[in-house]
């Protein structure tokens, strides 16, 4: 009997397999982001990224990430009496989800509580909050973005100022299917892309007729489609559409003045590789109400103003899905033994863990400072800067982040790659970003041009990244090349533009800011060419190793 129970307990026993990273203290434990906050002026809100930081780390809301995941918006296009309708339905996770969020002002805090650091702190809770569900954020992101947009142009259209605007600086999260004036809240999305242009907009075929006198704030019909057209539940939307003196912006809203549905006719959603919880749609407007923002011909200059705002979201999401990614990677390793000893205890996994922290870091410094660049307190250098480096590095950053996810799911092996973790979806996202709002060609484009048409960025740039010289051999022998490079660069060098300015910018703020241990080993990895193009794990022999991983996992 006695052997029997025990090959009972052989089967039954749950032996050497780590406890799953719920209930963290998301904030505290990641000394580069709360380096960051105090350094670009948001120590004031620590105490509130702490509360955020353990609810978006909460069981609760892991589990309401799932269930937002699983079960996938649904299209309604009629209602049982046959009316139109064209709704997307969610389900109440995601619902909670974004009240969770926008309660704490993650769509508008830099604008409802107007101090310095605001915008880093806006920047901080959403990359703790991409730690836990990044398809909710393409609504907030493209709210956040417009917002920028209507405060430019408030003059020009009266509900702008008196509707839009307050709703969108709101709180409160409003996911009611009704008309704008009667909620407590708004959200926007906008469309941009059609199906024979893509990221070539000028191309677009919707045209866009005045209903009376032409010009800023006037209704315009538009009729046409477009090919992907993301939260699509949103209260209203901005579109671009072709006019007699070229493409223009419209404020389209889903609802109109007299609280009938807008000629928004949705097509189908679309079956993506992830971000399963957020509907990405195509769309077919049918004489749909616009309201022109801007002038007619200057619809791409002013729909950038908003996308400029979502790419650098889309820095942020990247660097806290690595940073959720390396924590499960840690806590994991921390406990899993093979082979007689811990996971993070052997040296060519530690080797691993710890460059993935130092990528990490160095996403993670990089967006703050990005974030920064955006703030009304930054110089005009900085904002320079900003306008150079967002494009860049929405396309180093966003491009890094398969790799690294793919390398720290391989850390738990088996279990990594399974959907009762949140690394597969991690995983799955991680394209997106990379994708959405300019991929990667578009991205290095934007680089040289800002190169070319703003004269003094290279100057700028290079003075900025200087302030780290003669701390580091390697950087600085990277600096002069850098330099080289963009006094002849071409649109084929537009990649190694791209990647080269993002690594100086990193390796300036790490030299400048982190411990030695951190820039030193990001240094030899990433500006040397011997290392350059290897695998995560692939350290200098000697690398500061167990430092490493005490200030990632402290």
């Amino acid at each position: 009997m006695k052997l029997m129970n025990n090959a009972i307990d052989s089967v039954n026993a749950v032996l050497n397999q780590s406890t799953p990273l719920l209930d963290d203290d998301r904030y505290h434990a990641d000394l580069a982001l709360r380096e960051a906050t105090a350094r670009y002026g948001a120590g004031w809100a620590h105490d509130e990224l702490g509360e955020a930081g353990q609810l978006f780390a909460s069981s609760r809301l892991m589990r309401l990430a799932v269930d937002a995941n699983r079960f996938r918006p649904e299209l309604k296009r009629f209602d049982a009496q046959g009316r139109r309708i064209d709704r997307v339905d969610f389900h109440p996770a995601w619902h909670e989800l974004l009240g969770c969020s926008i309660e704490r002002g993650i769509v508008s805090m830099p604008w409802d509580n107007p101090r310095p650091g605001s915008q880093v702190a806006r920047a901080a809770l959403f990359y703790l909050y991409s730690q836990t569900e990044t398809g909710t954020q393409c609504p907030i992101a493209m709210s956040t973005g417009t917002i920028q947009v209507l405060e430019r142009l408030a003059d020009q259209l009266p509900e702008i100022g008196d509707l839009w605007l307050p709703k969108l600086k709101s709180r409160s999260y409003d996911g009611r299917f009704m008309p704008a004036r009667d909620k407590s809240g708004v959200l926007f999305g906008m469309g941009m892309t059609e199906r024979q242009g893509g990221s070539d907009v000028r191309r677009n075929i919707t045209r866009a007729r005045a209903l009376d006198a032409s010009g800023p704030g006037r209704r315009y019909a538009i009729t046409g489609h477009k090919w992907f057209f993301s939260a699509p539940m949103s209260d209203a939307f901005l579109i671009l559409a072709q006019t007699s003196a070229g493409i223009a912006c419209f404020l389209v809203p889903r609802f109109l003045e007299d609280g009938e549905l807008n000629a928004l006719h949705l097509v189908r959603l679309k079956d993506k590789l992830g971000n399963h919880s957020n509907a990405s749609s195509e769309l077919e407007l049918h004489g749909a109400t616009g309201y022109l923002l801007g002038d007619e011909g200057r619809g791409i200059h002013t729909i950038i103003e908003m996308a400029t705002h979502t790419r650098l979201d889309c820095v942020l999401a990247t660097a806290g899905m690595q940073r959720r990614a390396l924590c499960v990677a840690l806590n994991h390793a921390g406990q899993r033994e093979a082979f007689g000893a811990r996971l993070i205890d052997q040296p060519i996994m530690a080797a691993v863990l710890a460059e993935l922290a130092i990528e990490s870091e160095a996403a993670t410094v990089l967006a703050m400072f990005l974030a920064h660049c955006f703030a009304a307190e930054a110089s005009d250098g900085e904002r320079l800067i900003g306008r150079l480096l967002t494009p860049a590095a929405k396309f180093h950053v966003c491009k890094r982040g398969p790799q690294f996810a793919a390398e720290a799911m391989e850390v738990l092996g088996g279990n990594g790659y399974i959907e009762e973790l949140d690394l597969a979806r991690i995983y799955r996202e991680m394209p997106l970003l990379s994708i959405w709002e300019g991929s990667g060609n578009v991205m290095c484009l934007d680089v040289l041009r800002v190169l070319s048409h703003e004269h003094e960025s290279r100057a700028v740039l290079l003075e900025f990244v200087r302030k780290a010289h003669g701390e580091n051999a390697a950087f600085d022998a990277y600096i002069d090349q850098l330099d080289a490079l963009l006094q002849q660069a071409e649109e084929s060098d537009g990649r190694r533009v791209a990647h080269a300015i993002t690594l100086a910018i990193q390796g300036s703020l790490l030299i400048r800011h982190a411990p030695a241990c951190v820039a030193d080993t990001f240094c030899a990895t990433r500006l040397l060419h011997e290392f350059g193009n290897a695998s995560f794990g692939v350290l200098p022999r000697g690398a500061p190793v167990k430092e490493l991983l005490a200030r990632a996992w402290p």
